[in-house]
């Protein structure tokens, strides 16, 4: 029986390593990306370029794909020239990106019409836990499909969940990034705090871990605060100015009132409005400083 081939389009700071990983399990794999230098670091590492989306997706038994924003993923996926117009019946599709439930129904119903199957997959983890190999994936879809893939998603993370049907997984990000973006802005409110009462930050994060007001965040963004190292990062603001506003709107759908999602939300957009979306999530601390009149 031949090797299952793998498709990967989207080699970014997060799809790179993960592709990666892939590789060095042993997995037949095939690359796309918008810019090809990465493309051709991973045939130099014994992936198979593709110079198309078509030509991944009409050779693939499994693709996969983790794309910056909701208007490239449904670019790949659907468009005239994307994934589900040349895929492969019964070919299984994973989606990796953070995007609202509506458009991973959406990609569902598209991978129906195509005889394909589509699993929403969002990540998390961050560029160390890709890198690592260590990601947490949250999926949602078939269950049969999941089981299929779940010896890639293996060769990817090690907290491999499927939560339900379709739009599961991503909804279970959605949550997870709720939490970020006001524990980055929480963090960052702390260590305000404390760079005013004259408190160690690095002290003040190494503390905190071992305390009921540690958090991941915490512990993540103290060393980076303390160093004011916030550009050229690999979680740029970007992302969660992304997220925070599908999440607000999947609220307002919803009828939900978010309290500190919203006041996250508002320091995630100064920071936007304010040049800093390029820069690290850390740097949630800059409005707030500007605020108190740091």
């Amino acid at each position: 029986m031949p090797a299952i081939k793998v498709g990967f389009i989207g080699l970014g700071s997060m799809g790179r390593p993960m592709a990666v990983n892939l590789l060095n399990a042993g997995t037949t794999l095939m690359v796309h990306n918008r810019s090809q230098q990465v493309v051709r670091e991973l045939e130099d590492m014994g992936a198979e370029a593709a110079t198309s989306v078509e030509q991944l997706a009409s050779q693939c038994d499994r693709i996969f794909v983790c794309l910056p924003n909701e208007e490239t993923c449904e670019q790949i996926l659907m468009g005239d020239d994307g994934v589900f117009a040349n895929v492969r019946a019964g070919t299984i599709v994973t989606d990796h990106s953070t995007v609202s439930v509506g458009l991973s129904k959406k990609a569902a119903d598209h991978a129906s019409r195509a005889g394909a199957k589509f699993l929403d997959a969002p990540i998390s983890g961050g560029p160390s836990g890709a890198t690592d190999g260590t990601l947490s994936i949250m999926v949602g879809g078939n269950e049969d499909a999941f089981n299929a893939a779940l010896p890639e998603f293996e060769k990817m993370g090690t907290n491999v969940v499927r939560f339900g049907d379709t739009g599961a997984g991503t909804a279970m990000k959605l949550i997870n990034q709720l939490l970020t973006c006001i524990h980055t802005v929480a963090a960052a409110e702390a260590f305000n705090l404390a760079n005013s009462a004259g408190v160690d930050i690095l002290k003040a994060t190494d503390l905190l871990q071992k305390s009921f007001g540690g958090s991941t965040m915490v512990g993540r963004s103290g060393p980076i605060t303390a160093a004011r190292d916030f550009e050229n990062s690999g979680a740029p603001m970007r992302n969660l100015i992304k997220d925070i506003g599908i999440i607000m709107s999947m609220a307002d759908e919803m009828k939900l009132s978010l309290p500190t999602g919203t006041a996250a939300a508002e320091i995630l957009y100064e920071g936007r409005d304010t040049g800093l979306s390029d820069h690290d999530i850390a740097a949630a601390i800059v409005p707030i400083e500007t605020h108190s009149g740091g």
